[in-house]
C-alpha cells in the first residue's frame, strides 16, 4: 500500500478533490431545496477540503512561487471552515436557538483564531509521493501551531460523540461513521509508521467524512 501511495500521490489527491467538489455541490443543491443550515455548513466544509486536496494535487506541477500563496490559503480555509463542525453538531442534535447561539459564539472565536493562525503560519516546502506541499515551519508562532492542531483533531471528537447520540436516538449511524472514519484514517498513518504519508492517508478520511455528511443530509433532513 505504501508503494501505491508513493507512486500515485498526485492522481489520488486530484481524484479525492474531485469527489469532495461533487459532494460539496450536491450538498449546496440540497440546501437550496431544503433550506436546512446543516447542509450549508457541510457543503462549506466539503468545498474547503476540496481546495486543500486540489492544491496538494497541483503540488506535482506548479512552481513553488505559485504554490506558496495557494498553500497559505489552505491554512486560512482550514482555520475558517473546520470549526463549522461544531454548528453541524448543534444542528444534528436539534438544539434550541439559544443553545445554537452559544455554539456559534464559540465557533466564531475558533474561526477568528483559525484565520489568524493561518495567516501567521510560516511555510516551508516538503516533497513526498510526487507532491510538493508547504508545511508550517520554524517561523510559525507556537500558539498558532498548537491552535491548528487543536482544530485538526479536537473538532472530530465532538462529531463522533454527537454521532453516537444521533445513532441511539434516531437509529441513524451516518454521522457517527462520518466522524469515526475521519478519525480512523487520521490515526492510520501514525499507526502504520507512515508518518510522511499522514496527509495523504488522512485525505481518504476527509472524503469519507463528507460522503457520510451527504448520506446524513439525505436521510435525516
Amino acid at each position: 500500500m505504501r508503494e501505491f501511495l508513493l507512486a500515485n500521490g498526485p492522481v489520488l489527491a486530484g481524484s479525492l478533490a474531485a469527489m469532495e467538489l461533487i459532494f460539496g455541490v450536491i450538498l449546496l443543491a440540497m440546501f437550496g431545496r431544503k433550506k436546512k443550515p446543516i447542509l450549508l455548513y457541510m457543503a462549506l466544509v466539503s468545498l474547503a477540503l476540496c481546495y486543500d486536496a486540489a492544491v496538494l494535487a497541483l503540488g506535482a506541477f506548479l512552481p513553488e512561487g505559485i504554490l506558496r500563496p495557494l498553500s497559505q490559503l489552505r491554512f486560512v480555509f482550514h482555520g475558517l471552515f473546520i470549526p463549522l463542525l461544531f454548528p453541524i453538531c448543534a444542528e444534528a442534535l436539534r438544539w434550541p436557538p439559544k443553545a445554537k447561539t452559544v455554539v456559534w459564539i464559540v465557533t466564531a472565536v475558533l474561526m477568528a483564531g483559525g484565520l489568524v493562525s493561518g495567516i501567521l503560519a510560516r511555510l516551508e516546502p516538503s516533497s513526498v509521493a510526487g507532491i510538493t506541499r508547504f508545511l508550517s515551519g520554524e517561523g510559525t508562532p507556537a500558539l498558532a501551531e498548537r491552535f491548528t492542531r487543536i482544530l485538526s483533531y479536537g473538532t472530530v471528537i465532538p462529531l463522533i460523540i454527537v454521532g453516537v447520540i444521533v445513532w441511539i436516538k434516531r437509529k441513524n449511524p451516518t454521522l457517527f461513521l462520518s466522524g469515526f472514519l475521519m478519525f480512523a484514517f487520521s490515526a492510520l498513518g501514525p499507526a502504520t509508521g507512515n508518518f510522511d504519508l499522514i496527509f495523504l492517508i488522512g485525505m481518504f478520511g476527509e472524503v469519507f467524512m463528507v460522503l457520510f455528511f451527504l448520506i446524513f443530509g439525505r436521510s435525516d433532513t
